[in-house]
């Protein structure tokens, strides 16, 4: 198996699978924003490089993130491949990672806009220990949080305008880049408005 690319709106449960791919497969996830704070934390010439794009609020150049996951693919645990999660967004990123890596599969976790919307704008965080509620799928228990010290917090971004701003702009990303990788037979969508198993069984079984 080659490189693979998992696609997914904010609030697919990208992450969720994307641990799961990782468990079944051993291919490392790569995340560009992680490979970036990691980077950035180390103080390495690439880093050092980006932190200057990331301080003036700047969008960090293809080549830096490009040379980032040039480092990351020649680890020994990136030998038989990796998961990127969130990469590329773009045709031109997408061009300059074929020559980087062999993609052998594109997953795309399809979830209709509005349950993206309800999903997001109905979480709660507990403002102590982290512990995620929502307002239909898991609700804060009567007597409140278990840590016993719950404190009821949502998200600033968690609103519908802010979330449906997101979600255009994954599509307008995402659509070009999907009919990028369809033409040379590599895209596959699943549906991801189902139980959490039933995706991944889907998955897993594109890569088998």
């Amino acid at each position: 198996m080659g490189s693979i690319v998992l696609f997914g709106p904010p609030g697919a449960g990208k992450g969720t699978q994307a641990q799961r791919i990782t468990e079944h497969t051993s291919l490392p996830q790569v995340s560009t924003g992680d490979m970036l704070r990691a980077a950035v934390k180390a103080g390495t010439a690439i880093g050092l490089e980006a932190k200057s794009y990331m301080d003036r609020g700047a969008l960090v150049p293809d080549d830096v993130i490009l040379g980032l996951i040039e480092e990351r693919i020649a680890e020994n645990d990136a030998k038989n491949g990796v998961m990127f999660d969130g990469f590329p967004r773009t045709i031109p990123q997408a061009e300059a990672l074929s020559e980087l890596t062999e993609i052998t599969h594109v997953l795309a976790i399809d979830v209709p806009d509005e349950r993206i919307v309800e999903r997001i704008c109905g979480r709660l965080t507990c403002g102590t220990c982290g512990t995620v509620y929502h307002d239909v799928f898991n609700p804060v228990p009567g007597d409140g949080c278990e840590c016993g010290q719950y404190v009821e917090k949502r998200r600033a971004d968690d609103t519908e305008a802010t979330v449906l701003t997101r979600l255009g702009a994954y599509h307008e990303q995402t659509s070009p880049l999907a009919s990028w990788y369809e033409e040379r037979g590599l895209f596959h969508r699943v549906d991801g408005d189902r139980a959490i198993d039933d995706i991944t069984t889907d998955l897993l079984y594109v890569l088998q």
